[in-house]
């Protein structure tokens, strides 16, 4: 699934820019082929999380085909960053395709992608924090497809046996030690996830830290704030009461939960997708994540609907995005493979259709989104490594080489 792990990127930023070509045509209305009356056949390129994903992009786009009199052909990437990358190069790049956000700046920087924002009418029915993640040089470039935030997910059968209740949920962090230690039994762990900064850095937003600034111009990562963070998971590692998930032989989270082996862990909604196929009778809630010193703090995920600036079908390809971007079309999605809606109208139904998703949903509301600043994928790779380590590790010491990293990133990529 898409968001199980952060993604690191399979090329780097200067390879990737060498390919895509950095351009000053990005916002150019200019094109190779312009989109004629007559019929228009559009390829689209998906990363997909299974085949309830890749049936509903699939029958979605049909329809619009029918509607449209348009025909389109869906494929389905075995690497998305790598199969992008070289069709940039290649100047055959599909029409339409997701954009994971920790490429999404090295695209834009690259001038690969088409800025189509400004023709949605109803853009600001998208959340403000996924239109800025979504943003290059002033201008939305391209739509949030969905949204997706952490939440603590809690194995009761596992909890229920340790004589835990429903009023023992953790909402705060030295909750959140007690029973991660209580429930460390046998092969069970207290608390399981994958460690990287995707899971880690909701401590580090509790604790009132995050990697950059608002505008993401200037490095915070090197902080008392985020040091506390490090500190804290540090002491779950050093107890046994967290393991992450390569520990106990699993590759997720949602793995080590519905194999027993976590009475609790960190994920995303994408985890009731994967629990339903993969352990149907593993019974589980879904509660926020507990707050830390500085209130409540959860990290957003979101890829988007780009359009090629090559493709000589723009006009159509935007409309095939504006139709796979309605609140009726992610409410379908919603239902079929777990995905959060990102227009706030719809997110707001989800939430009343799906109670037992309110943690996530309802952790929109403060969620920290990603660094896309070009080139920083290169940053959070290296802060991945650090933090796999962080048992024996300095947190003051990993921090200062992410502000250092980062600091050099920003630089080049702003």
């Amino acid at each position: 699934m898409p968001h199980r792990t952060a993604v690191a990127a399979l090329v780097t930023c200067a390879a990737l820019l060498a390919a895509t070509g950095c351009s000053s045509s990005f916002g150019s209305d200019k094109k190779t082929t312009q989109d004629t009356g007559s019929k228009q056949h559009l390829t689209v390129l998906i990363a997909s999380s299974g085949d309830a994903e890749t049936k509903a992009v699939k029958a979605a786009a049909a329809a619009w085909a029918e509607q449209s009199g348009n025909t389109v052909t869906v494929d389905v990437a075995k690497d998305i960053n790598q199969q992008l990358a070289q069709s940039f190069a290649g100047h055959k790049p599909p029409d339409a395709f997701y954009v994971d956000s920790s490429q999404f700046a090295n695209y834009a920087k690259g001038g690969s992608l088409y800025p189509y924002g400004d023709r949605i009418k109803d853009a600001d029915d998208f959340s403000a924090q996924l239109r800025t993640s979504f943003t290059y040089d002033g201008k939305l470039v391209c739509l949030p497809k969905d949204t997706s935030t952490l939440a603590l997910a809690i194995n009761t059968g596992l909890w229920k046996k340790a004589g835990l209740t429903a009023k023992d949920y953790p909402t705060t962090w030295a909750q959140l030690k007690t029973v991660a230690g209580k429930l460390t039994k046998g092969n069970v762990t207290g608390l399981v996830i994958n460690g990287e900064y995707a899971r880690i850095g909701a401590f580090m937003r509790e604790a009132g830290g995050w990697i950059t600034n608002s505008d993401q111009t200037k490095m915070t990562a090197d902080s008392p704030q985020n040091t506390k963070a490090l500190d804290y998971v540090r002491s779950l590692l050093k107890s046994g009461s967290l393991k992450y998930a390569t520990q106990v032989d699993t590759t997720w989270g949602g793995e080590a939960l519905g194999k027993g082996k976590a009475a609790m862990t960190i994920e995303g909604n994408w985890l009731t997708g994967g629990m339903k196929a993969d352990y149907p009778d593993t019974k589980y809630a879904v509660v926020p994540l507990p707050a830390g010193p500085a209130g409540k703090g959860t990290l957003a995920f979101s890829q988007c609907w780009g359009v090629a600036q090559e493709s000589a079908h723009r006009t159509a390809a935007v409309d095939l995005v504006t139709y796979l971007t309605t609140s009726a079309q992610m409410l379908k999605n919603a239902d079929s493979f777990g995905v959060m809606p990102s227009r706030t109208s719809a997110l707001a139904e989800y939430a009343k259709r799906n109670p037992s998703a309110k943690a996530w949903a309802d952790a929109t509301a403060y969620a920290q989104g990603p660094v896309t600043v070009a080139g920083f994928d290169k940053v959070l790779t290296q802060f991945n490594t650090d933090l796999a380590q962080l048992n024996t590790g300095d947190p003051e010491k990993i921090l200062a080489g992410l502000q250092s990293n980062g600091e050099q990133a920003l630089t080049k990529g702003n």
